[in-house]
Formats: structure tokens, sequence, C-alpha cells
């Protein structure tokens, strides 16, 4: 029996149904779910991971209860058809998104990430298991190949995807006059989005900051030695500065607030984080939209990724400094001790379920 055929662990849980999470046993991976047999090696968590456990969202395949966990992947080719242009040991990642059946028009046309009917499927977060087990399958035209040099940092490459879809956007709206150029530029939130929107503003020979609440920790350090300057809530920007691009990663009312006053005329800027219900901030509306309007800066949010935003992140971590993208791996845990990957800690920035180490013991 092969590697696609065997049963195989998993983490899975009920959507809607909070502390339902438990590593078991699963039928190994259908057929149509892809060509390409992949063995997992490692998985990020993030935020949407701990929501989805919690209880807040999330989809079981239909006439399933279960949904096993898992979108930021990193996997080697076990199986590849011989036209699929991969072959074994090909280190890739899993896309995420699936477009809808239907399909809307940007679906379509490859667009997925700008799904108008919401049909749309996603790995390990609505209606299709995610990645978090041992094998998985993939459609070829689903999978990405990440440079091997990486290393364990390949698993970057999903969230380095929604960070190069934002700096697409950020470029073709500025590309709208000939004369506007990204000089100046602040990112709100030194978490994995924050740091890699960092990395790419540098990679591009912008002037940047970054902005976030830790006064210790990896963050100072990991700014700094990119090359960008680090602020805390003690060591704001001065009074007066602006940027021409703003990209806001914290999903705070206030700091979003102060974020579109820190445009300059023509600026943008860009929500990548996604705010809280029900948070209310006494703000002057009539003022914020006057300056927008007669300053013609640009507010937009920016989610989810498609296959060309997973080549260009994939691209951006393969051109950065291999030291410091393991230095945002800031804690690995075996999967013998899988709950402890899900339980955010002081000096996080990212954590990794590290498969290999569940197979051969943690490390």
């Amino acid at each position: 029996m092969d590697a696609a055929e065997r049963r195989r662990r998993a983490i899975t849980f009920e959507p809607g149904l909070a502390g339902s999470a438990r590593l078991e046993t699963v039928a190994a991976p259908a057929r149509a779910e892809g060509a390409l047999v992949v063995a997992i090696e490692a998985i990020g968590i993030c935020g949407t991971d701990r929501e989805l456990l919690a209880g807040a969202y999330g989809e079981a395949p239909p006439g399933r209860e279960r949904l096993i966990i898992g979108h930021e992947s990193l996997g080697h080719v076990l199986e590849a058809p011989a036209d699929s242009g991969f072959a074994p040991g090909d280190p890739v990642a899993g896309i995420v998104r699936r477009p809808d059946p239907v399909p809307c028009a940007h679906c379509a046309i490859g667009e997925w990430d700008l799904c108008e009917n919401g049909a749309y499927t996603e790995r390990g977060i609505k209606a299709r298991d995610g990645y978090a087990t041992d094998v998985v399958r993939i459609e070829p035209d689903f999978a990405v190949r990440v440079d091997a040099a990486l290393g364990i940092a390949g698993v970057l490459t999903e969230p380095a995807s929604v960070v190069a879809k934002a700096w697409a956007e950020i470029e073709r709206l500025a590309a709208r006059s000939a004369a506007s150029t990204i000089h100046d530029v602040w990112v709100t939130g030194a978490g994995p989005i924050g740091l890699l929107a960092a990395l790419m503003g540098v990679q591009r020979g912008c002037d940047v900051a970054v902005y976030d609440r830790a006064e210790d920790g990896p963050k100072p350090a990991l700014v700094r030695d990119i090359g960008a300057r680090y602020g805390t809530p003690r060591s704001p920007p001065a009074a007066d500065a602006a940027f021409d691009v703003v990209i806001e990663c914290t999903g705070a009312a206030p700091v979003i607030v102060e974020a579109i006053k820190r445009l300059r005329p023509n600026g943008i800027l860009c929500l990548t984080g996604v705010s809280r219900t029900g948070t209310k901030v006494g703000v002057d509306a009539g003022a914020i939209n006057r300056e927008m309007v007669l300053e013609n800066t640009i507010v937009f949010g920016s989610v989810n990724a498609r296959r060309t935003h997973y080549a260009a992140g994939a691209s951006a971590l393969a051109a950065a400094d291999r030291l410091w993208l393991h230095r945002l791996v800031t804690r690995r845990v075996g999967l013998d001790a899988w709950r402890e990957a899900f339980e955010p800690r002081a000096g996080d920035v990212k954590v990794v379920l590290d498969f290999a180490a569940g197979r051969h013991g943690t490390h």
C-alpha cells in the first residue's frame, strides 16, 4: 500500500463547536483531491486557526461534521504525474482557496481571491479539508514550488502570498499617476504579515517604518535587521510624519483611524487586519471624508491570494536572507504536543506545527 492509500493522522475539529479539536486517524485522501501526493512537513498557525478552534466560523466538507484544519503548508512531493510539472522530492506549498463551481466572473479567469458569490471553498477553513495531516493530495494547479534552500521557512509561503497581493494592488493603484512614487511606507503591526510587508517594502527600495506594541522580544531586532525602523506607543512617528503608503496589519480600530490621518496626498492605505465587530471609535467622519476626497487618498482591503501572488510571495522569500526568515519561526511544536501550537505565548511571531518532529520525536 503506497503513501496515498494509507490512513493518516490529522488534526480535526467540528466547525462552530469550541474545544472540539482532536488528533485522530482518518481515511487516506481521496484521489479526487488532486494528482500530487504530498507529505506534509509543517503547518503554520495563525489567528484564523485559533478562531476556527474557538468555534467562530468554519464549514465541514459536504456530508461531514468534522474538518481537517491547516491552511499554511509546507511539504514535499511523494508522487506526481509525468505531465504535472512536479517531481518526487519537490518542496511545495498548497494554495488555500478553490474557485466556486458556478463560476463567477472572477473565478472564471483565475481570480478566485476576488470571488463575488461566496461559493468558493478553502482548505482547512471552508468545506475542504486542510493540510494538518501526514499526507495530502493537491491539484498541480494549486501547488506552488518552494525554494528548497528555505527549509522550514518555506511554511511562510501562504502569508507571503497575502502580502505579495497587497503590494501588487498598492503598485497598481500608485500607477494611476505617472508622477506617483512610493518612498515612505508605514507598517502597523509586526506579526508575520507585518514583518513580511516590511521585508517586501525594503526589497522595493522603500524607507520602511514598523509600529507595534512589543517593547522587547524578537520583533524590534527583526525589523531593524532588514534596514527598517521600529516604533512603539512609547516612540510613535513624529506628529507631522506622513507616508505614501500605510499597510495596516493589526485590525485595531484606533490604529486604522490613525493610519488614514498619516497618509500623504495621493497616499494609499491597505487594510490586511480583520477588526472585531462592535468596536466603536469616536471620529469625525466628515473630516476624514473631506481629507480623503480633497487629497485623493485610497483605502482598500486585501485578503487571500491567487496563484500569481503565491508565485510572487515565493520569489520574495527566495530573495530574502535565510537566517532572518528562520528567525520569524519562533516556535516549532511536534505533533505529539499539537495543542501547544494553538496556544499563543509571549514572544511568538510564527508558530509552526512540525510534522517531521511528530514522526521522529519532538526536538
